[in-house]
């Protein structure tokens, strides 16, 4: 062990090294992932919708029910189990601290209306002593915002734990979300779910390997541990004599002993992820290196079609940046005005449930109006920074799509999540913002978080942002409940009598609304500022790469035989170098992914 973290470290040092000398932007990249300090292994639990996830994960801990089994219908959320006494907190948009969360309201915070973006549980299972769990919302499915969230989670990973169902092979959704959370991610244990019910799982097992080797073949030799969290639930219900049989047979120790055997590998885990993602730019400057090999042919019609590409875009920007900009205003004042219907909406149905439950309501209830209010707010607010974070996510993609053709877009989708968040973090602030600030409201009483501060707080683990297409917008939740003004309003207005009540609440919605309204247009300000300079930055970017192409290809048109020759040998001997330093690193990885835990096998057969 101690040799292969020494070739690990020597590997990753070199290696960035490398990168950094010929795409300073890369290696600065991977400094940065590199300088992580890993406190504790953490293992994330991928996979399709309905395959056993939070099931599997209650099993590995022994505590059935921990996890909110169903948790499908979550579009933003995902749960951190880490040691310590049981309990848990909640990070909701907008609230300036996390909640206290009940163990036994998991799946409400989870799941409903007011849900969380992010819960954190401790608890003092002793698996979680070595190794933290983090579930997530299915991929695949009828909703694209869980496979944003995983990813999201899958950043912070040391290891994946990749969840599939002994019901059917792997499908292309989950073979496509394999490929795309292991880019950064080196290690990926398998786990059959469900291998109780259905008898053919052993056939499962081997289409998901031959299905691994055709689409992803780094995991062709990968175990499969096959587990069945029923039987281990079973076991803790019945007695001691029978829990045994019931616990070899949902063979979720061997799984268990798999996670603790990485989690005492975590250093030689997280190089190994430094050293996949340089191993993802060492594609992309091989890739480089062949495309100037293939400027020193100079053919004509690839200088043709070069100029032709460069002189159109440059064209496009010169006549159709006014019509880009006329799509931005509309798409934003469209979505302005369907987002502010849809706050209307919300708002008058709050209404309407509250003034029913004002007149049914009696003392006690009375008086806990405000509590109820705020809570209703909330989720109003909850409810809207989904809306704003898919609708974003639209007209973006919509008015880009509009600028760069498919092939082009591929590209340009690349770069351009940072140029929105510094276009973003550049744009003056709006007066009386600040980061993280409650601004009353006084008439109502009301509170919000307003600023670009609380729209920039970093991704679901502090900033929010969706991710779909290849495109994100940092969108932070948009917080709003009642602030103190408003419940001594209440209490010096209302007390018992319903028609004050009635007022009251009639009050608190309006500025409630109001203020909701003012912070959906600020909202859409700060987007269309941060598209406009993003696509800016987008088409200078691509005529820069066009023109330093065709400075290469009229480099080759104008010099000789022997100078064309000179020059594709020096691409060429980039290329070979890039290539060897792939190859070190891919034998480093391979000894790396060798140490990986395979389930025991089963009699003769291996499962």
């Amino acid at each position: 062990m101690t040799d292969l973290t020494a070739a690990l470290d020597t590997a990753v040092r070199d290696t960035c090294a490398y990168v950094r000398t010929l795409d300073p932007d890369a290696g600065a990249d991977l400094a940065d992932l590199r300088r992580r300090q890993l406190t504790r292994p953490s293992v994330v639990l991928v996979g399709e919708t309905k395959r056993g996830k939070s099931s599997l994960l209650n099993a590995l801990l022994g505590v059935p029910g921990l996890s909110p089994v169903d948790a499908a219908v979550a579009t933003s959320t995902y749960l951190h189990f880490r040691p310590g006494a049981a309990a848990a907190v909640a990070w909701v948009p907008g609230a300036p601290e996390p909640v206290d969360v009940p163990l036994a309201d998991l799946a409400g915070w989870a799941t409903g209306p007011g849900r969380a973006r992010r819960i954190e549980v401790t608890h003092p299972a002793p698996l979680l002593q070595y190794v933290s769990l983090l579930d997530t919302p299915g991929v695949g499915g009828l909703d694209p915002a869980h496979t944003a969230v995983a990813l999201d989670a899958v950043d912070r990973a040391t290891a994946l734990l990749f969840v599939a169902d002994a019901s059917a092979p792997l499908s292309q959704p989950e073979l496509t979300f394999l490929e795309a959370a292991s880019a950064r991610i080196d290690t990926v244990v398998f786990a059959l779910t469900k291998v109780d019910a259905f008898g053919g799982w052993r056939r499962i097992a081997e289409d998901n390997r031959a299905l691994l080797r055709a689409h992803a073949p780094r995991f062709a030799d990968a175990g499969w541990f096959p587990v069945s969290a029923r039987l281990a639930e079973l076991a803790l219900t019945v007695a001691p004599a029978e829990s045994a049989a019931l616990v070899d047979a949902s063979r979720i120790a061997d799984l268990q002993h798999a996670l603790v055997d990485l989690a005492g590998r975590g250093h030689q885990l997280q190089l190994a992820n430094v050293l996949r993602a340089a191993r993802g730019d060492l594609q992309r400057l091989e890739a480089a290196a062949a495309a100037r090999m293939a400027a020193t042919e100079a053919d004509p019609a690839d200088v043709a079609r070069v100029r032709a590409e460069r002189a159109g875009l440059a064209a496009r920007k010169r006549t159709e940046s006014r019509q880009w900009t006329l799509l931005l205003g509309s798409e934003i004042q469209r979505a302005r005005v369907e987002v502010v219907g849809l706050l209307r909406t919300r708002v008058a149905a709050v209404q309407s449930d509250f003034t029913a439950r004002i007149d049914a309501a009696r003392g006690a209830a009375l008086a806990a109006l405000p509590q109820a209010v705020d809570t209703e707010l909330q989720a109003v607010a909850v409810g809207l920074s989904h809306d704003l974070e898919v609708t974003f996510r639209q007209v973006g993609e919509k008015v880009l799509a509009e600028v760069f053709g498919p092939d082009e877009l591929a590209g340009v989708l690349g770069r351009l999540n940072a140029t929105l968040r510094h276009a973003l973090a550049a744009a003056p602030q709006r007066e009386s913002s600040a980061d993280n600030v409650l601004i009353a409201v006084s008439a109502g009483g009301i509170a919000f978080l307003a600023g670009r501060g609380a729209m920039l707080g970093a991704s679901v683990l502090g900033a929010g942002g969706i991710a779909a297409g290849g495109l994100l917008v940092p969108v932070a939740g948009v917080g709003l409940g009642l602030a103190a003004g408003g419940y001594v309003l209440y209490r010096r207005r209302v007390q018992t009598d319903r028609q004050q009540a009635r007022a009251w609440l009639r009050d608190v919605l309006a500025e409630a609304r109001a203020a909701l309204a003012d912070e959906i247009s600020y909202r859409f300000t700060d987007l269309q500022y941060a598209l406009s300079v993003a696509v800016d930055d987008a088409v200078e970017r691509r005529l820069k790469q066009l023109d330093a192409h065709i400075a290469d290809l009229d480099a080759a048109a104008a010099e000789d035989a022997a100078g064309r020759a000179r020059r594709r040998a020096e691409a060429q001997a980039d290329r070979d170098a890039v290539r060897a330093r792939m190859r070190q690193v891919d034998d480093v990885l391979a000894r790396v992914r060798a140490q990986t835990p395979v389930a025991a096998p089963e009699g003769r057969e291996n499962p």
